[in-house]
């Protein structure tokens, strides 16, 4: 009995053996590259060890990126991120939300971001850039370090919360107020470990049926009590605003979104719009501030357009050509999603090959990686904002940058984040002087527990009055 319960054993193990050398051969057997897994992790032995800005297997070939992103869309139409609107609604916002209801609501969405809506809110972006210069000047005096991720945070707080909800966030005033300490932790301190994250973006249904949630409880409650006592406040006393809230009030008035739906977008744009925006302006005057002769001409861009337009007026900030050029070399060497997902909507077989990528299979992009090939950006460590003249531009494939996406499912903010970016950065840059401290870290590194790129240990500079 002892023999054939071994011979058993064997059997199962070798039959297991067998199933995951199987398994780690798949791309192996299509004859594409790939990267030799290492048992029993695959390909993510290092998930916990390395930001989510290394890569493993990824698709580079910027054709191909193009016809997955654009012309073959309609096998790609969703990102396959986790999301369980049964049972963590906020999760189920229009950046994770798939077929129909995400086409339905990008649609009705996408008239909250034209040009007339920017113009309309721009009024709230600049009070709030107001308060910028003046807590920083407050705080620097005749000069000190600062750890600047922080400020910046506090402004684009300030203006989403003022945008999406109608609410004085003062978080100049108030750094540690409820608004501020729990869009912190969504990214600081996620629900789930690193490994677990890793889990539910392989496998999301399982997740789905194990109704695992992918918010912390006390964040996510705390907004979804926010955005249902805005609403009720607003219908109450018949307050009308020209912002993101309206827009969502009067759908769910409609009948087009439930108060779950109506929650959910207001979160993922309060999210985005804080986080992407201050990480945008934060790195771009940590660059500025290693080259001091790109942040003369970017301040020299932005006084010329102030005065031209008579102070910080919606037109000024349209016409700061160079300074645009600084937040795209930016978003360039510091895009705020290293990793654009795509996921197969039915079977694809990708042009000129035999590969087939089957229906539900993930694809990934490393913006990051491509951002810094030397193929498309020579010397790619450098920050050079010339690489991003309108001339130069035009030189370039169309995926050589991506830090907003591409095609249909490109970042629908992307007009509200960069106006936010020349606000803030026209008002540090147009006061002050930026230069690295003792506490600048020279190379970055970059945060192992956050799911976008984020700064380890903060962004420490030294300003200066001009």
């Amino acid at each position: 009995m002892a023999v054939v319960l071994i011979v058993l054993l064997v059997c199962v193990l070798l039959l297991c053996i067998g199933y995951v050398k199987y398994q780690y051969s798949y791309w192996s057997r299509r004859n594409v590259a790939f990267i030799e897994p290492r048992f029993p992790y695959g390909n993510f032995a290092d998930a916990n060890r390395k930001s989510i800005a290394d890569p493993l297997v990824m698709i580079t070939d910027l054709d191909l990126i193009k016809t997955i992103f654009i012309t073959d869309f309609t096998y790609f139409p969703d990102r396959g991120v986790y999301h369980n609107f049964k049972d963590d609604p906020l999760s189920a916002h229009l950046f994770s939300l798939e077929g129909n209801k995400w086409r339905s609501l990008r649609a009705r969405l996408t008239p909250t971001f034209t040009l007339g809506k920017m113009k309309m809110m721009f009024p709230t972006l600049k009070a709030v850039g107001d308060n910028l210069s003046e807590y920083l000047s407050k705080a620097v005096g005749s000069g000190t370090e600062l750890e600047l991720k922080d400020y910046m945070v506090r402004f684009t707080m300030d203006v989403v919360g003022n945008c999406a909800f109608g609410i004085e966030c003062n978080s100049f005033l108030e750094p540690n107020s409820e608004f501020r300490m729990c869009g912190k932790e969504f990214f600081d301190s996620p629900r789930h470990s690193t490994m677990m994250r890793l889990f539910l973006r392989l496998f999301p249904e399982l997740g789905q049926k194990l109704r695992i949630k992918w918010l912390n409880d006390h964040a996510a409650g705390f907004f979804y009590k926010l955005v249902r006592d805005t609403i009720d406040y607003r219908q109450k006393n018949s307050v009308e605003r020209n912002d993101f809230m309206s827009l969502l009030i009067a759908m769910k008035n409609k009948g087009e979104l439930s108060m779950d739906e109506t929650a959910a977008q207001s979160f993922i744009f309060f999210l985005a719009g804080f986080e992407t925006s201050s990480s945008n302006q934060t790195y771009c005057l940590y660059e500025l501030a290693k080259n001091p002769e790109y942040q003369d001409k970017a301040r020299e861009c932005v006084l010329n357009a102030l005065k031209k337009h008579g102070g910080v007026t919606y037109e000024a900030v349209s016409n700061m050509q160079y300074l645009d050029q600084c937040i795209n070399e930016t978003f360039r060497l510091y895009p705020s999603v290293p990793v654009l997902e795509r996921k197969a909507f039915r079977d694809y077989k990708i042009p000129g090959t035999d590969v087939i990528i089957p229906k539900g299979m993930k694809v990934h992009v490393p913006s990051f990686a491509i951002h810094r090939d030397e193929q498309h950006y020579p010397d790619p460590l450098r920050f050079n904002p010339d690489r991003f003249h309108p001339e130069e531009v035009a030189k370039r494939h169309l995926c050589t940058f991506l830090s907003f996406g591409e095609g249909p499912r490109i970042c629908i903010g992307k007009r509200f984040g960069m106006l936010q970016s020349r606000v803030g950065l026209a008002n540090v840059l147009s006061k002050f002087r930026i230069f690295p401290c003792s506490k600048t870290a020279i190379p970055l590194e970059y945060s192992t527990r956050s799911s976008v790129l984020q700064p380890k240990g903060g962004l420490w500079l030294r300003l200066e009055p001009l």
